[in-house]
């Protein structure tokens, strides 16, 4: 398993995984590599922190999806959110790591791929009904893709939850209410032929996990009852607000953010870009 390669955009410079930005926080993840990608998986949360993948636009291949998902024996049962959590409700196991987008280079290695993006540890709680935003969310990568100026088959992108404190708890994991999403690519400048450019995402689900009171549920007897995920809300963020809200140092991604890479604020939701379609996305 070659994991996420820093190098893998050419670029002078290395694209390294975000990872916390506290150092006590960033020693308790377990590092796990996979075929073409890499999963930062936080014991304590039971999901991971970060992702990153490398997507060879020349190379993919048109595998079977398959449902093979499974634990991670790397690492104790205990530390991941495995099928405890999805089983008789409408929760849906969805991928940080988008299956199709490690699955490149030769027939074994897509293949290994494919089964490993169904690992539990590459799995986050969502909705079961996609509707437009979140279809627009799992399809950011192919519209990067598009606006790659210079080695626009080469892609590196970072997902994962936004954890809070306060995120509520559900079968003894708490649900995320926010995911983000950094893609980057080489681009061509005015005086570079290979510069990095990127572009910060994130997914909202606040307001369907605020009508429920899950430990009313519980109190109740009814522990099943999942809570009501979707529709969701998709926006264009500046990195530097991704780093914010995540705790995640996101080192050369913010300085070539497309959208706002000088700025260095608190996040200010008002001005984030709400994306309905592809027309709204800005490079």
């Amino acid at each position: 398993m070659t994991g996420y390669d820093s190098s893998f955009l050419e670029l002078s410079e290395s694209v390294a995984l975000p990872t916390p930005t506290d150092a006590v926080a960033a020693a308790a993840l377990r590092p796990l590599t996979y075929t073409h990608f890499s999963v930062l998986l936080d014991p304590d949360r039971r999901l991971a922190a970060a992702t990153g993948v490398n997507i060879d636009g020349a190379t993919l291949r048109d595998l079977g999806r398959g449902d093979d998902w499974h634990l991670d024996d790397r690492v104790p049962a205990s530390e991941q959110a495995g099928p405890e959590l999805y089983a008789r409700n409408d929760l849906d196991r969805g991928h940080l790591v988008r299956r199709r987008d490690p699955v490149w280079g030769d027939i074994d290695e897509a293949r290994r791929a494919n089964v490993d993006t169904f690992s539990y540890t590459n799995a986050a709680p969502q909705a079961a009904e996609f509707n437009q935003s979140l279809e627009l969310w799992n399809g950011l990568e192919d519209l990067v893709l598009e606006y790659a100026s210079v080695n626009r088959l080469r892609l590196s992108v970072f997902t994962g939850p936004v954890f809070a404190d306060d995120d509520p708890v559900y079968r003894g994991v708490r649900i995320p209410r926010q995911f983000w999403k950094v893609a980057a690519w080489s681009s061509a400048g005015a005086l570079s032929a290979g510069a990095l450019s990127a572009s910060g995402y994130l997914l909202d689900q606040t307001p369907q996990l605020d009508d429920i009171d899950l430990s009313s549920l519980r109190a109740a007897g009814e522990p099943d009852t999942p809570p009501p995920l979707g529709p969701f809300r998709t926006f264009q963020v500046p990195i530097v607000d991704l780093a914010e809200v995540t705790g995640l140092g996101f080192g050369a991604l913010a300085a070539a953010d497309v959208l706002e890479p000088a700025r260095a604020v608190r996040p200010a939701p008002a001005e984030w870009i709400e994306l309905t379609d592809r027309g709204d996305l800005r490079f």
